[in-house]
């Protein structure tokens, strides 16, 4: 790349090889060509008069894209589709008499697209099945490993680090069930016409409306589809896009959760992403561990939650049977909400593969903050001694604003000393700390964990394939 070229971090960057390929030029026109071959094939075998020798012809230029050339002639047309076909044309000679009978540019743009959104939400639902997968075996590890949970990012009660990553991969379980509908309620446009009256259609069949059925039938079987949009105006339904959109704007909502968890935990100490042997955190600070994976992943996805408002825009502001003014919107769009999902979708998995959990610095501070949870376990016990309820309360009230006071001046936590100097308690030192065991605050989290993975999480995910896990690019 010349450095007198613009750059889009996207494709540079961010987005691995597999997504890129799926919406590269060469990707997208070589179907085109296929739409074109698509739909002569069905003509003819429906009867219009396309010979085989034809059709051979077709097939055998298909994959001979000279794009100087398109240039020159999009020069000249101001039309891509145009530009295209007449490249066709001339590369199949004779052949290139019968292309594009009854069709408009929409039959060709739109089938495509619908091809490549196919690709791209199966290799989306690859990755959400490896970020499950990745946060599924880190659940596993640390179910029952116990650690501060927070409410307003102040320490509440405890919980398990499992059982918080599960928030993660419920959410991802979530995205994944919404990418798979959107799959699988995916149509084709069909072949519909200028207006999506199938008027050409009809001329070309003399006619004949179940052979102009059949002919609309037969594209969407041959692209892989069980049917078509019903009706259309020039082009398929834009809401199609805007729910594919939203269902990414899903992922870019657990994304953004996930990394700025993480984010907040790795500058608590309790929680760490990868970090590389030779990875320089910064460029004047050398002994920093920025956490610049998770970071990433927040700032594309919030690019992606914003790429998803375009979505319904578009399709609310098509006009009657259809307004150009989709089109440069949706070729940006489209493309870069697909490309921004997948590069935090890996971002993502090869964080939950590395994360690693510093037990001593979760430990200490759970041992901090312990003493103030007990509180309520050690006001019951002194109640069954013969204690009053509402003096005592006061009184570990009392307690624990010193304490925090103790540790806001970098002290250790008094609280269990001085409950135990009380005589009111009616509690030693020795009978608090036994009942001090982090394990006992966590409730149920390493069930739900386990419960969770058996009845939610690996049902979801058995037979399904998750895609490759490489090391960032950048």
């Amino acid at each position: 790349m010349s450095s007198a070229e613009p750059q889009n971090p996207l494709h540079e960057r961010y987005a691995t090889a597999e997504m890129r390929a799926l919406f590269a030029p060469r990707s997208r026109y070589r179907k085109w060509r296929e739409m074109w071959i698509a739909l002569a094939t069905v003509e003819a075998e429906l009867g219009l008069p396309i010979r085989k020798e034809q059709l051979e012809s077709l097939e055998a230029s298909a994959d001979s894209i000279d794009f100087e050339r398109v240039a020159e002639l999009e020069n000249q047309t101001r039309h891509d589709v145009v530009a295209h076909l007449r490249h066709f044309a001339e590369q199949t000679g004779e052949a290139g008499g019968i292309l594009h009978l009854g069709a408009t540019s929409a039959f060709i743009t739109d089938n495509t697209d619908v091809l490549i959104l196919r690709d791209a939400l199966d290799l989306v639902t690859r990755r959400l099945v490896r970020l499950a997968t990745e946060l599924r075996t880190f659940a596993l590890r640390t179910r029952a490993l116990p650690t501060l949970a927070y409410t307003h990012l102040q320490p509440a009660q405890l919980t398990t680090v499992g059982k918080r990553a599960c928030l993660w991969l419920q959410d991802t379980i979530e995205d994944l069930t919404a990418i798979q509908e959107r799959a699988r309620r995916l149509r084709c446009r069909g072949a519909k016409g200028t207006t999506g009256t199938q008027a050409s259609f009809l001329t070309l069949f003399d006619g004949d409306h179940e052979k102009v059925r059949a002919l609309d039938r037969g594209i969407a079987t041959k692209l892989g589809f069980n049917e078509s949009w019903a009706v259309t105006g020039q082009t398929y339904p834009r809401k199609q896009d805007s729910q594919i959109l939203l269902a990414l704007a899903g992922v870019g909502e657990t994304i953004h959760k996930m990394g700025t968890d993480i984010r907040l935990l790795q500058g608590l100490g309790e929680l760490s992403e990868p970090f590389g042997s030779s990875q320089v955190g910064s460029s004047a600070m050398a002994y920093k561990r920025n956490p610049i994976r998770t970071e990433r992943m927040c700032g594309l996805a919030r690019r992606l939650l914003t790429d998803a408002m375009n979505g319904p825009l578009t399709s609310s502001l098509q006009w009657l049977e259809r307004s150009l003014d989709d089109s440069s919107n949706r070729r940006l769009v489209l493309t870069d909400a697909f490309l921004t999902c997948d590069a935090i979708l890996h971002l993502a998995a090869g964080v939950a593969r590395g994360l690693t959990t510093p037990e001593r610095a979760i430990t200490a501070h759970v041992a901090r903050e312990l003493p103030f949870m007990a509180t309520e376990t050690i006001l019951m016990e002194a109640v069954l001694r013969g204690g009053d309820r509402q003096e005592l309360h006061e009184q570990i009230r009392r307690y624990s604003l010193d304490a925090q006071e103790a540790l806001a001046g970098g002290g250790a936590n008094p609280l269990i000393d001085l409950i135990a100097s009380d005589p009111d308690f009616r509690l030693s030192r020795d009978e608090i700390v036994d009942r001090l065991d982090p394990i006992a605050f966590t409730g149920r989290a390493a069930q739900q964990v386990d419960e969770f993975l058996r009845e939610v999480v690996d049902p979801q995910l058995e037979d399904l394939d998750p895609a490759p896990l490489e090391e960032p690019r950048v």
